[in-house]
């Protein structure tokens, strides 16, 4: 079990301490920050003349244009803005399986440590939502000083409280409606937002494809985080072994090494079919391993995603 100051891992902030966290669709903030408006302001990037008409501020009068065309034309500029970001971390039984000293939700939590931390630095504004088979906390939604702390203290405070193998009830779970959690916290945006989903995402695609779409419906823009252990990844069991469900599955007894290839080629569909589904409402996804250092991987897709911005591949 991992503490609050895990959650903090100093390896993971410095490595995307120096990254922006920018949003691939126009957003709509409360307060001038880094990221394209559709207002349009006069402030930070120019973007056209419009012709004066009166009452209009003369500071913005372009005196060239006035020399070569004798007429009076304003310079607009693009104003830029904050984004709300919501990020949305997985607490159903599965996120408790480790095969090593992370469990997936330790992983999780750390990512959303490290985003939060990021937006923050931004004067963006942050919000947690934990869920499981129900959307069990959340925090509100805030650039305020030391809300940091008080994602980590809900972050740290659910992790004492996920399903263990010895005391999962197979009458109880009922695995993760992606769907149905994305329905939740859509219905609570009142403007445009970064989701950060971040899941084992142990669920029929389906549910995330309808998931997203809505997403997509409502104009916000979604960055896919798949947590998985090595031993997931991997299949490396050889003996003999009785399995348990973490949401609910039951115990079964299986021969690892008769399922193995079955195992691998349904695991690599379910990746594909993930990946594909988030592609195809042009969002953002990485796979993120819990046996490796968080901050190369972490990195690299957030210096990615903020270079592919920055082209103009936004919506």
């Amino acid at each position: 079990m991992k503490t609050a100051t895990e959650y903090l891992d100093p390896a993971t902030l410095s490595a995307v301490d120096s990254l922006e966290l920018r949003a691939r669709m126009v957003v709509e903030g409360l307060m001038v920050g880094m990221h394209r408006s559709p207002h349009q302001g006069f402030s930070i990037e120019f973007a056209q003349h419009r012709q004066y008409v009166p009452g209009d501020d003369l500071r913005y009068l372009d005196w060239k244009v006035f020399g070569r065309a004798d007429k009076l034309y304003l310079k607009q500029y693009q104003q830029e803005t904050n984004l709300d970001l919501v990020i949305l971390v997985d607490a159903s039984g599965s996120m408790a399986y480790t095969s090593g000293p992370w469990r997936k939700y330790d992983l999780a939590a750390t990512v959303a440590g490290a985003l939060a931390h990021l937006a923050l630095r931004q004067q963006d504004r942050v919000g947690l939502v934990i869920f499981n088979d129900t959307v069990e906390a959340t925090t509100r939604t805030s650039n305020a000083h030391g809300h940091w702390r008080a994602i980590i203290e809900a972050l740290s405070s659910r992790s004492t409280n996920l399903p263990t193998v010895k005391d999962t009830d197979p009458s109880k779970g009922r695995g993760t409606p992606l769907d149905r959690v994305f329905e939740h916290v859509l219905a609570k945006l009142r403007q445009r937002s970064v989701i950060a989903l971040v899941s084992d995402l142990i669920d029929d695609p389906a549910a995330l494809q309808r998931g997203l779409a809505r997403a997509q419906f409502s104009r916000h823009d979604v960055m896919v985080m798949q947590t998985l252990d090595p031993a997931e990844l991997t299949f490396p069991f050889r003996a003999p072994s009785r399995f348990l469900g973490l949401e609910g599955e039951g115990e079964m007894g299986l021969d690892p090494s008769a399922l193995r290839e079955g195992y691998m080629r349904a695991l690599q569909e379910h990746l594909e079919e993930v990946e594909r589904i988030t592609r195809q409402f042009r969002f953002d996804y990485t796979l993120l391993d819990t046996s490796k250092s968080l901050g190369a991987p972490l990195g690299r897709f957030l210096a990615w995603r903020a270079a592919a911005v920055q082209k103009g591949r936004s919506r």
